[in-house]
């Protein structure tokens, strides 16, 4: 692990995103919350998403241990494509930056929604999961244009 100690606390925030391909069936399903037995799926996903990145230390190796002050996904339909758009967003006061978390969270939230959509059709597809913007620390923000 690289060695923070000596790095002074601010402010850190990202956001990364993720898109959920599911066809126009199970993408219909989904918008009547009719498609699973398991419970709803948005909501369990956003939770999973949420737990993801509270835990990322202990599914990244190397990854800090991070208190975090802020935790949220937020899922889009998008009707056009028949697919879901994930976006997570992760902030803490800390010494290093939170970008693997908001990274983990959107993932995390995408393969519970995988998960849950599988019994309908494994043509389920994750795609361009990416890290969207970042702040704090001292190198330079960053957005994705």
């Amino acid at each position: 692990m690289v060695d923070v100690a000596s790095k002074p606390i601010t402010k850190r925030q990202a956001q990364a995103s993720a898109s959920v391909v599911l066809g126009e069936r199970v993408f219909n399903l989904l918008q009547k919350n009719q498609l699973n037995k398991k419970g709803n799926v948005l909501s369990t996903a956003k939770i999973a998403g949420i737990l993801a990145a509270k835990n990322t230390d202990h599914m990244i190796p190397l990854c800090h241990s991070i208190p975090l002050t802020h935790v949220a996904i937020s899922i889009e339909f998008n009707q056009s494509s028949y697919s879901l758009k994930l976006s997570s967003s992760v902030e803490c006061n800390g010494q290093t930056g939170v970008e693997m978390e908001a990274l983990v969270a959107v993932t995390v939230a995408a393969l519970t929604v995988y998960d849950m959509c599988k019994s309908a059709s494994h043509d389920v597809r994750i795609t361009d999961v990416q890290l969207d913007r970042k702040s704090g620390g001292k190198s330079h923000d960053y957005i994705r244009l």
